[in-house]
This record gives structure tokens, sequence and C-alpha cells, in this order.
């Protein structure tokens, strides 16, 4: 039997949505161990004098705990 956790993240890119989810979820394996899975809760940006410059994703990240 398994037992899942999740952990709530926020991650920012200057490039894209889809870069800073990538971004997030590669740094979120760093720290946890067996990510299974991420749920976009959120997208937002930033913008600077009418242009467009960081997105941003909240979101959910599942992992297995170990024994």
């Amino acid at each position: 039997m398994a037992v899942a956790s999740v952990t709530e993240i926020t991650s920012s890119s200057s490039k894209s949505f889809e870069d800073a989810l990538k971004e997030g979820i590669k740094r979120a394996n760093k720290t946890l161990k067996n990510v299974k899975g991420a749920w976009v809760q959120e997208q937002k940006v930033i913008v600077d004098d009418g242009e467009i410059v960081e997105y941003r994703v909240n979101m959910k990240i599942s992992f297995i705990l170990e024994d």
C-alpha cells in the first residue's frame, strides 16, 4: 500500500508558463523523493510597462512517502 503527500509550490519563468512548470517540477524533484504528478492550480503573469515580464504557476506536487 502506498501513501502519498501533496505540497504546494510556486514557480516562475521569464519565458513561458510551460517553462515555469518544468522548472518547478525539476526543482521539487531535487528535494522531494518519488514525485508522481502535479496539478496546476493557478497561472498568472507579472506585467511591467505593458509587457509580460514573468510567468508564474502555482501547483500542487504529489509524491509517494517512503516506508
